[in-house]
């Protein structure tokens, strides 16, 4: 299995090929979320449907400007009080800024800035949000081990990046900005 470097993982990822990374709680995989190739590869990896739509992460919250522009001071202040952090937010995409491939069919997007230290690196480098789903088939348990990871996607992705899972214990809570209300 590629271990990959931050740069690497990049060039990768403008290559459109996909990565894992560690992320707060479990392995995830990512691409370009503007690489619709890329998207229905993972999607078909971890045999998702489209309808039920990914998670986007960030390094730092002005990386998902402009869609948070037309949020209330209140509502941008609710998603600073959270990030960076483990809490990933569905906010309204009210000038269809964001792919379907993304979305899936929600009018919302699904939004993260991470605390990890090698996600913001990766994030930073790119220069903007990636893809963020945990490494696992839709209904399997989420994968905390990297040799487990390297034996599931070894052949089927460009590589890892280096780094260790952080402390958390399940993935990110996830709740929708404008009601507040906790989804998982």
């Amino acid at each position: 299995m590629t271990r990959l470097n931050i740069e690497l993982a990049c060039q990768n990822l403008k290559q459109g090929n996909i990565i894992a990374y560690p992320t707060e709680a479990v392995w995830g995989l990512g691409c370009d979320p503007h690489s619709e190739p890329a998207v229905s590869e993972i999607l078909r990896l971890k045999n998702r449907p489209v309808h039920k739509g990914l998670i986007l992460v960030s390094g730092s919250i002005d990386q998902f400007e402009p869609l948070l522009s037309k949020l209330s001071r209140e509502h941008r202040d609710t998603l600073s009080a959270s990030w960076p952090g483990h809490v990933t937010w569905l906010v309204p995409d009210t000038d269809r800024l964001i792919p379907g491939w993304i979305k899936g069919d929600h009018q919302s997007v699904a939004i993260r800035v991470s605390a990890h230290l090698a996600v913001q690196e990766l994030c930073f480098a790119f220069g903007g949000p990636l893809v963020s789903t945990s490494a696992n088939e839709a209904g399997e348990e989420e994968i905390r081990s990297r040799l487990i990871l390297e034996d599931k996607f070894a052949d089927k992705i460009a590589g890892i990046v280096d780094g260790y899972l952080g402390q958390a214990a399940k993935p990110s809570e996830m709740r929708d900005l404008l009601s507040g209300r906790v989804i998982r």
